[in-house]
């Protein structure tokens, strides 16, 4: 292991307390991005005829937030710690150990978006045409979380950019959290927004989004410390791998399936 590497810094993950209250880093990550969702889900219902209106936004936003919220918590049980579930099935409720799944957090989102859909007469895969742009704001925004509470850091390694953790041992280490800031994070809410100005057939913004981020994430589990109770299961791949091949898997099949669609939309035009 090479000698130079930088140390992390001291950061209190508190950043201020009244009373019992405290906001911490992590929190603020994630209200920033809220905030930032919120903003351009706005901005883009209030575009000419397109069908949304801030009461709808506001409806999917909290509905969003619940199924991240409970999603990610029971995904994070069921596919992490299910085990521990099994001999202690109360540690589903006991959130304040901490623990949540993006996996599981995006099925709780797709679960809420199925209702508010249902509630609202709009077409499922048009409405995750929508969303798709705003998940990534959290994403990011978490990944920045994760970095300051010097949390889920990389696998040990030798570049001139590893940093030394606290609690993660002697080894200085790939600053995963930081390489999942910038692909799922930045990267893929720039790439979604290109694409969308190209107005592609709906749904392929969706599949984009699902293609876009199994890839991303299954490319930085290389670089990633697989969980110290599952560590690296069969075929070599984690288990944040094996979740993910679904998400590219559905995801290419949205995209062509939306692009076949387009198709045969135009030849029956063409044949009229």
């Amino acid at each position: 292991m090479s000698a130079s590497y930088i140390t992390f810094p001291q950061i209190d993950p508190i950043i201020f307390s009244i009373g019992p209250i405290s906001l911490r880093w992590y929190g603020l990550m994630y209200l920033v991005a809220f905030g930032l969702a919120w903003w351009l889900a706005n901005r883009a219902a209030k575009q000419p005829n397109s069908g949304w209106n801030e009461q709808q936004v506001s409806d999917l936003l909290f509905l969003g937030f619940l199924g991240v919220v409970l999603g990610g918590r029971i995904g994070y049980v069921l596919f992490y710690q299910f085990e521990l579930f099994l001999r202690e099935p109360s540690y589903l409720f006991k959130i304040w150990t901490g623990g949540m799944s993006f996996h599981g957090g995006l099925l709780g989102v797709l679960v809420a978006m199925a209702w508010f859909a249902w509630r609202n007469n709009k077409r499922y895969l048009e409405l995750g045409d929508f969303v798709a742009p705003l998940i990534p704001l959290g994403l990011g925004a978490g990944r920045l979380g994760n970095f300051i509470n010097a949390e889920l850091w990389g696998r040990p390694t030798d570049v001139s950019w590893a940093v030394l953790f606290p609690g993660a041992g002697p080894l200085p280490r790939h600053p995963s959290q930081l390489y999942e800031f910038a692909l799922e994070g930045v990267l893929l809410f720039i790439v979604i927004m290109l694409f969308r100005r190209f107005k592609p057939p709906m749904g392929s913004v969706g599949g984009l989004f699902l293609v876009g981020y199994g890839s991303a994430r299954f490319f930085i589990e290389f670089y990633r410390e697989p969980d110290a109770h599952l560590g690296v299961l069969s075929a070599g791949m984690s288990m944040g791998q094996w979740l993910s091949l679904p998400m590219i898997i559905v995801g290419i099949g949205l995209i062509v399936y939306a692009y076949n669609t387009k198709l045969k939309q135009q030849k029956q035009v063409t044949n009229k």
